[in-house]
């Protein structure tokens, strides 16, 4: 059953498959992995996390999070535990290394905003692209200093008092979002974070989940400051992000019979499910439970007989899936109606220029292809061959054309196929297992 060989340590070779079939149990899901780090290590007591994210990004999250005074303990069953500082972090020694995650950088900077320390964050070459200015602006309104070089990393904050603040966010993101609420949690008075379209929600959760109080509001989030955290014990759902790549190489195959056990189903992440069944995926939920305040269940997929329709997502739907575009765009040609995506602009300004990548990477592999500056036009009944794919050392670049490699004619090479370590280091091999050749 083995479909892929490595040929070089950074190259890997995806040939056709016939079926995806089996069960999987993924590894814990990132955004409430970093979330639940900061939060215990800002929290007083001893915090038990089961299921944390094998990704390198959330990892640069808790390293930051030593350094900043936490303990962090890794047991032989793979449980994290995380003494917290009591709401007062030391300062660092040394600049605190974010790697590739924009999601530590951008949060961990509201979490610092409030503390009497100085820090600089860096992180690596593509993460010091990433803009920057979106959490200056805010942070720097409600009383913290925040250096950057022109709009990017290196990050310098100097923390101390803060007030709180009533910001609307000018571009959908959850990472602004919590950034400003952890800020707002140690800030003076009440702050309101206002959201042109709802962003996922796992930060509110979190916080919640961790002692503290806020409300919300159809487009609003606030949080009273002055605010402790207390340690939980918790096991982190499934990654619904590193599921959509199996969720979607099961749906470009009639006959598949996929299981994916203890996955997220937080509804702002849930509209991956809602889109895949438009197109025809069908998907039962099993066992639903709440965590912690966030949706837990299992997922069985199959493939429809008539193949996949086609869907246009604009608008919201943008930005609630934007993590899983290049995927659904890359098993576009696949479909009968194509797939048309607009308003997502914010792909050019993520690990890499995705809107660009995924063209000229489904044109690598016999596509057409219309690029537009928020988005894609990829029509449907397209027949696919093997070729050479340039990840651009994205991780999402390199696991979507994985799947899409898995119907086309002929092998494929995946460059900078080690990328998707940074999300998902078990992808490849979790692959495997479910494909049959």
């Amino acid at each position: 059953m083995s479909s892929t060989a490595s040929s070089t340590v950074s190259t890997r070779r995806v040939l056709p498959a016939r079926n995806v079939l089996g069960s999987l149990r993924l590894p814990g899901d990132k955004s409430i992995s970093h979330r639940y780090a900061m939060l215990s290590a800002l929290a007083e007591g001893v915090t038990r996390l089961q299921n944390f994210s094998t990704g390198a990004d959330p990892h640069s999250t808790l390293a930051c999070m030593e350094q900043l005074g936490a303990r962090v303990s890794h047991s032989a069953e793979g449980v994290i535990e995380v003494t917290g500082c009591a709401g007062h972090f030391q300062q660092p020694a040394a600049p605190l290394d974010c790697g590739n995650s924009g999601s530590t950088m951008r949060m961990l900077a509201g979490l610092l905003a409030a503390q009497p320390i100085a820090c600089t964050l860096i992180g690596d070459e593509s993460l010091t692209r990433r803009p920057m200015e979106r959490i200056r602006k805010p942070l720097s309104a409600m009383g913290a200093r925040i250096d950057l070089t022109d709009g990017h990393a290196p990050l310098t904050i100097r923390g101390g008092a803060l007030q709180g603040t009533d910001f609307t966010t000018p571009i959908a993101s959850a990472q602004v979002k919590s950034c400003l609420l952890f800020a707002g949690l140690q800030a003076a008075g009440v702050t309101t974070v206002h959201e042109p379209v709802r962003t996922r929600d796992h930060g509110e959760l979190a916080l919640r989940a961790f002692g503290a109080a806020l409300t919300r509001t159809r487009d609003s989030v606030s949080i009273p400051g002055g605010q402790s955290l207390r340690a939980i014990e918790a096991t982190v759902p499934g990654d619904l992000s590193s599921a959509a790549f199996f969720l979607c190489a099961a749906a470009i195959f009639p006959d598949s019979n996929l299981v994916l056990d203890g996955v997220g189903m937080n509804p702002t992440r849930a509209t991956l499910l809602d889109v895949l069944r438009s197109l025809g995926l069908r998907i039962s939920v099993m066992q639903l439970s709440e965590q912690h305040g966030e949706l837990v269940g299992s997922i069985q997929v199959s493939g429809p007989a008539e193949g996949l329709s086609g869907a246009t997502i604009s608008g919201a739907l943008s930005a609630q899936l934007i993590d899983e575009l290049p995927v659904l765009a890359a098993i576009a040609p696949y479909t009968r109606d194509g797939i048309q995506i607009r308003d997502a602009r914010e792909l050019r300004v993520k690990e890499s220029d995705r809107i660009a990548l995924v063209a000229q990477n489904l044109r690598a592999m016999g596509a057409s292809v219309t690029e537009h500056e928020d988005g894609l036009d990829v029509p449907g009944g397209q027949a696919l061959h093997g070729a050479e794919i340039d990840s651009g050392g994205d991780h999402r670049i390199a696991m979507a054309f994985s799947v899409a490699a898995l119907r086309a004619s002929g092998e494929t090479l995946v460059h900078g196929a080690e990328s998707a370590a940074i999300s998902f280091p078990e992808f490849f091999d979790l692959l495997d297992r479910v494909t049959e050749r």
